[in-house]
């Protein structure tokens, strides 16, 4: 029987979830849209911010330092991945990048399981943000809901970061037309190298805060992969804004249809894909540039 309490805490569920993914795609819609690079790794990217922050915490004790070490860790693993793999692949063909980024996905899953194991590993919450809230007609865990608050703000500066800096100015251009950018005298392998690397460090953030929420294991990228593209197709590739409202929506039909029946979560979920490609092609809030 769903009740009202069960209901609104399913939304608030959602909504934590769905701003995570949020987080995630931005990276990649970013990396897709500026580089027109299918990164079939960025799931592998989320699991390693994971592992990072945990053998942070496990030097420190600190959370934040965690936090801060699994986004470090995964911006130098991007700029090294672009500087020796993907740059190499820019001009080549889809289904090239797809095999690349798919192998370095599976290198990092096993790097993760040969020194940690298959078995999973958990990260605890800071104290200050453990234990559960009153929310008047609930109790909801304390963590989950400053979780909606870390990644909001997580977003609000990469939403200044693209829209308010040069670096954004020149990545945005770069999604309507790299070419054009290059003629400009900009070195547009200089601003790959650093946009991969911004997608990266997103999803090792996400990684590392997600992990109080839910254990740390090598393969956890792969869900989470699914649903980004998702997410991505949703919002509109190539789109910031695109990706932040594709994730809520996202997040709240898994939410929500799992409170009626978790097997069909992911049927609602690209079920409502296919309806936004038929009345949307290029998602709901999709840029033109990459075709």
């Amino acid at each position: 029987m769903i009740t009202w309490s069960n209901f609104l805490s399913q939304l608030f569920n959602g909504l934590a979830q769905g701003a995570l993914l949020a987080l995630i795609s931005s990276g990649l819609t970013i990396i897709y849209g500026t580089l027109g690079v299918l990164n079939l790794a960025h799931g592998a990217m989320f699991m390693l911010g994971g592992y990072a922050g945990y053998v942070a915490f496990q030097a420190t004790g600190s959370f934040v330092l965690a936090v801060i070490a699994g986004t470090l860790f995964l911006l130098v693993v991007g700029v090294l991945m672009e500087r020796v793999v993907i740059r190499h692949f820019y001009g080549r063909p889809h289904e090239d990048q797809l095999l690349v980024t798919f192998g370095l996905a599976i290198c990092f899953v096993e790097l993760v399981r040969y020194f940690f194991s298959s078995q999973a590993q958990t990260v605890p919450a800071p104290h200050a943000l453990s234990g559960i809230t009153s929310l008047g007609v609930m109790f909801y865990p304390t963590y989950r809901l400053a979780v909606v608050g870390i990644v909001a703000v997580a977003l609000l500066v990469l939403f200044l970061v693209l829209y308010r800096t040069r670096l954004g100015m020149i990545v945005r251009a770069g999604i309507e037309d790299s070419v054009m950018v290059d003629c400009l005298g900009i070195d547009v392998y200089r601003v790959f190298m650093v946009v991969f690397g911004i997608g990266a460090m997103a999803a090792g953030f996400a990684g590392i805060v997600n992990a109080p929420v839910v254990s740390l294991s090598p393969d956890m990228g792969e869900a989470i992969l699914v649903q980004t593209f998702v997410v991505v197709v949703i919002g509109g590739v190539g789109s910031f804004p695109g990706a932040v409202l594709g994730g809520l929506i996202a997040g709240e039909i898994i939410s929500l249809t799992s409170m009626i029946n978790p097997g069909y979560a992911y049927v609602m979920l690209f079920a409502a894909m296919t309806l936004v490609l038929l009345v949307r092609p290029h998602g709901l809030l999709g840029a033109r540039g990459r075709e």
